[in-house]
């Protein structure tokens, strides 16, 4: 298992363990869709924290890229990927638990969608601590509704800007602009999680819980329902020749002549 979940007093941390780079395949987006409706079920956990359990400063590298090279898959396996990972991350924007992305170090993509998804979110402010979708640099589109997201939190303009460029802000510039809440060391990060956690989860979870559902729940829904066509459009675009080489070249560039696990 990828995911490891330890139970503290009212409270969860929820461990990404993929090494090297907690690449996102189907199964480890399956395992955190798992590891999330078990803490849901469990009427005695109100919160939930992600962190990285590598040994590198890596919250998650984002999605493994043979997920999205079609020569390396099929269209049932791609569906299969799409589908767990949007339903985990709808069911974590609209959680009744109080979440919060513990980050440290890098967090592009897939897992800067992840730290999104959640109420609040710490990041470590080391040199190599970036978080930003940089899908575009790529040569594929971000996700509608993760754009949706990210506007939500920063503001569309800045959001336009930060997609078109593949833009990584560091940790202190993304607290500038409101895509994290807090900057800490890297010492500090899960002391001061935790104490984010305590401060949230002293307050009647019930009405958190329905402010939560009144700010997040019509956006939450429009995406779920929005999944099966949005598997099929993005399997489509995947397809197309041009889409294809631009993925097999990051292939090669990540492989650096040595068989490398790949990752967006």
């Amino acid at each position: 298992m990828h995911v490891n979940v330890e139970k503290i007093d009212n409270y969860a941390i929820v461990s990404i363990c993929k090494e090297p780079v907690n690449s996102m395949d189907t199964k480890l987006w399956e395992d955190l869709g798992t590891a999330l409706a078990a803490l849901e079920a469990d009427s005695a956990v109100h919160g939930a924290i992600f962190q990285s359990g590598l040994k590198r400063d890596v919250y998650t590298a984002g999605n493994d890229i043979k997920e999205l090279y079609m020569p390396a898959t099929s269209k049932e396996q791609f569906l299969r990927f799409w589908t767990a990972q949007t339903m985990f991350l709808v069911n974590l924007y609209k959680s009744p638990l109080f979440t919060i992305a513990s980050i440290r170090g890098a967090c592009p993509a897939g897992g800067c969608i992840l730290a999104m998804c959640c109420d609040y979110r710490i990041q470590t402010d080391d040199p190599g601590a970036v978080i930003g979708l940089n899908e575009v640099a790529l040569g594929i589109g971000v996700p509608r509704y993760w754009v949706d997201i990210m506007a939500s939190l920063v503001g569309g303009r800045r959001t336009e800007t930060l997609l078109m460029t593949a833009a990584m802000p560091s940790s202190r510039e993304a607290q500038q602009i409101g895509l994290i809440d807090q900057v800490v060391s890297k010492d500090d990060l899960l002391p001061a999680s935790q104490k984010v956690m305590a401060q949230c989860l002293k307050f009647p979870r019930a009405g958190q819980i329905l402010t939560k559902l009144a700010i997040r729940g019509d956006l939450a829904k429009k995406w779920g329902a929005y999944c099966p066509e949005e598997a099929e459009t993005v399997y489509n675009f995947l397809s197309a020749p041009a889409v294809v080489s631009s993925l097999e070249g990051v292939l090669k560039r990540l492989a650096g002549g040595k068989k490398k696990q790949s990752k967006l």
